[in-house]
Parts: C-alpha cells; structure tokens; sequence
C-alpha cells in the first residue's frame, strides 16, 4: 500500500473515530449507558414488581452491551492508526496476506482478510451449543424432574405440583371448580336474597 493510499484510510479512520465518540456521547446524554438513576432511586427492591426490575435490568445490559461494542470498535481503530504508522495497515493479522481494498473501505479498522474471518466465524459454536460452563457441573437445568434420566418413579415434577395445588387450595372459597358443600355454614354469611335460586324468582313473577 503506497503513502497516498495510506492517508486516505488514515483519514477514514479519524472520521470514523469521531463518529463512534459522537454515538456513545449521545447515548451517555439519551441515559442508554452509565446511567443508574432508575435502580439507584430506593433503598430498596422489595415492594417493586419483579416486572419493573427485570425491565430495568434489562436496559442496564443492553446498555453495557452497547457501549462494549462502540469500545471494541474504538480500539480497533487505534490499532489500525497505530498499524499505519508502522507501515503494516492493510496486511492480514492472521495469514499475513493484503486484505482487499473494497474490505477496507467497507471495514477500515478491520484486522482479517475475509477468508480468515470466514474461518474464524466457522470455529465458533453455535448459539445453541454455546452454553456456559458451569452446567456441566450442575447437569440438565431444563428437565421435568431430578429423576427423569432414570428408569425408577419416586417423586417427580408432577407430585410437587400436585403438592403445591394442595397447598394453594383456599377454605371456603367457591370461585372456580366444581364444589359440593355438606354444611351451610361452610358457604359463609349471606344476605338472605341473595340465597333465592333463579327458578324461585321466576315463580314469584307475575305471570
């Protein structure tokens, strides 16, 4: 790559460097990074609906992710910069080779030619396979039950819902279901009216 050459990407790059700064100076100013006005408000969660807080946490790394990436990009165009000035801009960072010129001007801070790219992109996992390590540790997080793997049936995920059911039923409450009643006094005070079935009002109509 000539001189000429040079200073033309060297240009490119300062005016991408801006852009970038300019992105996260706006997004500090719009409160999408560095912002922790919203969880730092109360002294305490508590008495918060889980919605509101994982909405709120949510925002704070998408944040943190936004500003990480516009980080990255500063950093490959200082290394880029710093590549121009030894006189290596342009050259692969992994085969060696010169990468394009319609690569650079489409990526100037990039560091890989596309065939390496397409390499490394290759050797990643796939996003499902792409789990954290600590699960080998603990095992199969998703399954119905601690005993699914297993041929034998002790008590399994359907026991503890039944359990939980039993637990939740409310005494004296006739809301929802199917429900029989022995003792009058179970069914809770009532006014009187209110107790006259729907044929007996119709009988009491004049006809």
């Amino acid at each position: 790559m000539n001189k000429v050459e040079m200073n033309y990407f060297k240009s490119k790059l300062l005016r991408e460097r801006k852009k970038v700064e300019a992105i996260l100076k706006q997004m500090e100013e719009n409160g999408v990074i560095n912002s922790n006005s919203e969880m730092a408000s109360e002294l305490s969660f508590y008495d918060n609906h889980p919605s509101d807080i994982a909405t709120e946490l949510f925002d704070k790394e998408k944040g943190i992710a936004l500003k990480k990436n516009e980080t990255n990009v500063l950093k490959e165009i200082d290394i880029s910069l710093q590549n121009i000035q030894s006189g290596t801009y342009g050259k692969c960072k992994e085969c060696g080779k010169e990468i394009s010129e319609e690569r650079l001007n489409f990526i100037p801070y990039t560091q890989y030619c596309v065939h390496c790219k397409k390499e490394q992109l290759n050797h990643m996992p796939a996003e499902k396979d792409n789990r954290p390590s600590e699960e080998a540790a603990v095992g199969k997080p998703f399954g119905y039950g601690y005993n699914d793997f297993k041929d034998q049936t002790k008590f399994d995920a359907e026991d503890t819902y039944q359990i939980v059911e039993n637990f939740n039923k409310m005494n004296n409450v006739y809301d929802y279901g199917d429900y029989e009643y022995e003792d009058e006094d179970d069914v809770g005070f009532v006014e009187d009216i209110e107790k006259i079935s729907n044929n007996q009002y119709r009988d009491q109509l004049p006809d």
